[in-house]
């Protein structure tokens, strides 16, 4: 073999060699180390399948307790005008102000829980949710959103509510849980703005719960999360002498359905229970502990 083609042949094999720890430095400074896989111990499922149980039962027992959806989707539609959808309407719009510092206090809390308050992106991103949730002003009734709610991103200012749903969520705490749910989709934005804690909720629910929860599943999931933790707010703040287990319930009762089916962007509801007690152990002893009927204590306030 000639000088040149063993010189040639010499830099190609040393240029090969270089390239190849230089992709193994990559690879090795670009990793992380992964996270422990959270799961739950047979005791925990066992506390949330009997607290799954409570919820459903005071839905049958709560004169005030909320429709099940399945039940909302067998009624015929129903009015604008009609005295449930008119009354339904004028308690979404009494509390959608006391709803969205719920949710900022709620988004607020979720942030520090799961550890992302010392991200300045996180932080302007939160801000800029935050101005969102705080420009919304209107419920609107509509007869063909039937047993659904939902907001337009291209008209953030209004959350639609069909007059069933108006209707069927017969408490401040279950229409405080759906305004709450509305408000988080708002705050997320059209460009996916919390999407780093929309993700984080995902991962924690999908390890606890064994259920595939990612993409939209995830954000729905999130949204649910922070009515019920509106919810729990309020019941905190406005002491009664309704049990505490029976209000607490009330945020996620209307996914007590008898046909229990999801899709590719919503878990079933009886699983969106699961997951949403999966997530929120205190909830769980809420909710088994105290069903007794006396004045409620008054925890402390939310993040304001």
């Amino acid at each position: 073999m000639r000088p040149g083609v063993v010189l040639l042949l010499s830099v190609a094999l040393l240029c090969q060699s270089n390239n190849a720890v230089a992709q193994r430095k990559v690879s090795k400074t670009g990793s992380h180390p992964s996270r422990p896989r959270v799961s739950m111990s047979p005791a925990a499922r066992a506390l949330v399948e009997e607290a799954t149980g409570i919820v459903c039962t005071q839905a049958k027992l709560d004169p005030k307790g909320s429709l099940a959806i399945d039940d909302m989707q067998a009624r015929p539609s129903l009015p604008v005008q009609s005295q449930e959808a008119r009354e339904g309407a004028e308690r979404a719009q009494r509390l959608l102000p006391l709803a969205k510092n719920l949710v900022i206090s709620s988004i607020r809390q979720l942030i520090i829980e799961y550890g992302l308050q010392d991200s300045k992106a996180v932080d302007y991103r939160v801000r800029r949710a935050t101005a969102r949730v705080q420009a919304v002003r209107r419920v609107r009734p509509d007869m063909d959103a039937r047993d659904n709610a939902s907001v337009f991103l291209s008209r953030p200012h209004t959350i639609t509510f069909g007059t069933l749903f108006l209707a069927g969520l017969r408490s401040d705490e279950g229409m405080i849980s759906v305004l709450s749910h509305e408000l988080m989709h708002i705050a997320d934005g059209d460009g996916d703005e919390l999407r780093v804690l929309v993700s984080a909720v995902a991962a924690k629910a999908s390890g606890l719960t064994g259920l595939d929860i990612h993409g939209q599943r995830g954000e729905e999931l999130a949204c649910d999360l922070v009515g019920a933790m509106a919810v729990r707010a309020f019941v905190a703040d406005s002491p009664g002498y309704e049990s505490i287990a029976r209000r607490l319930a009330r945020s996620i009762q209307h996914n007590c359905v008898e046909l229990d089916e999801g899709d590719e962007e919503h878990l079933s509801p009886r699983n969106t229970i699961r997951a949403l007690l999966a997530l929120n152990p205190v909830l769980v002893r809420e909710l088994i502990y105290d069903r007794e009927e006396r004045p409620a204590t008054r925890p402390v306030k939310p993040i304001q």
